[in-house]
């Protein structure tokens, strides 16, 4: 069949001695078959050496995001900060402190969010045309701009705006960074190195809440100023690194440039790898590219098609991953310092508790990765943390029948620090490798985008009404807020167990399969799937065995 891509026809020939405008699709899927079933058997130490250059790129693009962690943290905190409450405030005589406005938190809180999901959006198109590498580049620029207007915003009016632009590139890195991460790594590292991304989020609050408990006894302009200038630190320190990264070799092979993809895979591969092995993962890649062309009802790449036919139930799985962080009670649990001061906790304990959740987080993430993923599946991992967490929060509204007792308000305390480990154990992990290898490989970005998105717009509410449960000027409802977020987490476990399919150790070609089959998510992990053992003359391949 002719074809306007090129494919290599020798492992141990050169690519400029190889071009083809036929394709020999028995060969192809001869290269493809072993690359694919040396990706099933490789384990993760053998993996780790052998791509070790590929771990350390998607470790450094992931590390963008730990400018987002960061902010998010700062401006949830900032709200019980004094300086920065006197500042941008107003005296309320019932506290007896200065304390920003119901409808001024929720503006703030949602300010980087609404930013950010237009960032995302944005960057479904920039990647198409540009590449990762130049799209990260470009908005490490933008970001270094836009932190003067937060640094020298004198008024709240001028901080929302600049929020909202800061938000635009960290949209654009939290997208990027899962993405190019499973586009980059083998199956074994997948998990691994996608999740980092969340990692790189709690770095970013636990660097956060190290900064506000050094400052809170600050009461000049500095104690919120000197925070938000720390921000500047990452663009200096990633721009230079990431100007020397290699390009993602799928997105190389879909814009039909397939010397680059391969020089590509050779930068990315320890450099003792053979042109043998380098060959049959280029044929991997081109014989994923082709199955998608066939099995897809168009090989255009719109967000449009991210809703047709099959794609919708992988961009549906994408957007509830990535909103069930949210629907199981994270602007809750995460708005910790806040919720502390209104059960009654002083300024210097809340913000000790604040570093101490986020350092047990940060160890969640650590011990999932050692005890948890690799012996669990997604779908497991999962479900069974949103059960923990709905019975978390259903214990913390109890609770709170009796704060005005210290050991009660404590407990409740101890109680979201606990939310918040089993989050990082669980949930937390898995919303950021799930989408990334939930869409098609021709649809990745655009579905991680549509996710994320998800997640934006989920926040945005949820961060409205959050201030209005917990502030003392509005609803008041302190710990009882946890009732209404036990709801919307129980909601998310049902939907989990009927709708979240079973993805551990397949490749994108099998997931590809199992979706166009139409297997049902609760049944993935019983099928065996051969994608290699009956094509037609398109290398579209039909076969799948029952369980």
């Amino acid at each position: 069949m002719e074809m306007e891509t090129k494919v290599i026809q020798n492992a141990n020939e050169t690519p400029t001695s190889v071009v083809a405008e036929h394709v020999d699709f028995a060969l192809l899927n001869q290269k493809a078959k072993q690359a694919d079933e040396a990706d099933h058997q490789e384990k993760v130490l053998p993996a780790l050496r052998l791509h070790y250059k590929a771990v350390f790129w998607a470790f450094v693009v992931s590390m963008c995001v730990i400018m987002e962690g960061y902010d998010t943290s700062l401006l949830n905190n900032f709200y019980a900060f004094p300086a920065f409450a006197k500042q941008f405030g107003k005296y309320d005589a019932g506290s007896n402190k200065y304390q920003l406005t119901a409808p001024w938190q929720a503006g703030l809180s949602n300010s980087s969010g609404v930013g950010a999901f237009f960032g995302a959006f944005l960057n479904g198109f920039l990647v198409d045309r540009f590449g990762q590498k130049k799209t990260v580049l470009g908005s490490l620029l933008a970001l270094t701009a836009f932190l003067f207007i937060v640094f020298f915003a004198n008024s709240i009016e001028v901080l929302l705006v600049g929020e909202i632009l800061c938000g635009f590139p960290w949209g654009i890195f939290a997208t990027i960074s899962p993405a190019y991460a499973s586009e980059i790594l083998p199956l074994s590292l997948r998990v691994y190195m996608t999740s980092w991304t969340n990692m790189c989020f709690i770095i970013g609050q636990l660097i956060a809440s190290g900064v506000l408990a050094g400052l809170v006894n600050n009461n000049s302009k500095w104690a919120y100023k000197i925070p938000f200038a720390v921000q500047w630190f990452w663009p200096l320190l990633l721009f230079p690194v990431l100007l020397f990264a290699p390009e993602s070799p799928w997105y190389l092979v879909r814009k039909d440039r397939l010397e680059e993809a391969r020089h590509s895979l050779v930068r990315l591969n320890h450099k003792s790898t053979d042109a043998a092995d380098i060959d049959a993962q280029l044929s991997l890649i081109i014989h994923t590219d082709n199955q998608e062309k066939e099995l897809l009802s168009e090989v255009k790449t719109s967000y449009w098609q991210c809703f047709r036919g099959v794609e919708a139930r992988r961009t549906e799985i994408a957007s509830m991953v990535f909103a069930g962080t949210i629907l199981t009670g994270l602007t809750f649990a995460y708005n910790t310092t806040y919720f502390f001061s209104s059960i009654g906790l002083s300024s210097s304990v809340t913000y000790h508790l604040n570093v101490g959740g986020t350092g047990m987080a940060l160890a969640a993430t650590l011990l999932s990765w050692v005890f948890v993923m690799p012996y669990f599946g997604r779908r497991t991992i999962y479900l069974w943390g949103t059960f923990g967490m709905t019975v978390i929060l259903f214990l913390i509204g109890i609770l709170n029948i009796r704060t005005s007792v210290h050991s009660f308000a404590l407990a409740q305390a101890v109680l979201t620090l606990l939310w918040i480990f089993v989050f990082q154990l669980s949930v937390g992990q898995l919303a950021w490798a799930l989408p990334a290898e939930i869409g098609s490989t021709r649809l990745r970005q655009k579905t991680v985008v549509i996710g994320r998105n998800a997640y934006y717009l989920v926040s945005v509410v949820a961060s409205v009404l959050e201030p209005y449960f917990v502030n003392p000027t509005a609803w008041n409802l302190k710990g009882y807020t946890s009732f209404f977020w036990m709801g919307t987490s129980f909601l998310t476990l049902v939907w989990v167990f009927f709708r979240l399919p079973e993805t551990k150790g397949r490749s994108y070609e099998e997931i590809n399969l199992l979706f166009a089959k139409g297997i049902g998510s609760r049944h993935f992990s019983e099928y065996q799937v051969d994608v290699f053992e009956e094509s037609d003359e398109k290398g579209a391949v039909i076969h799948i065995e029952n369980p």
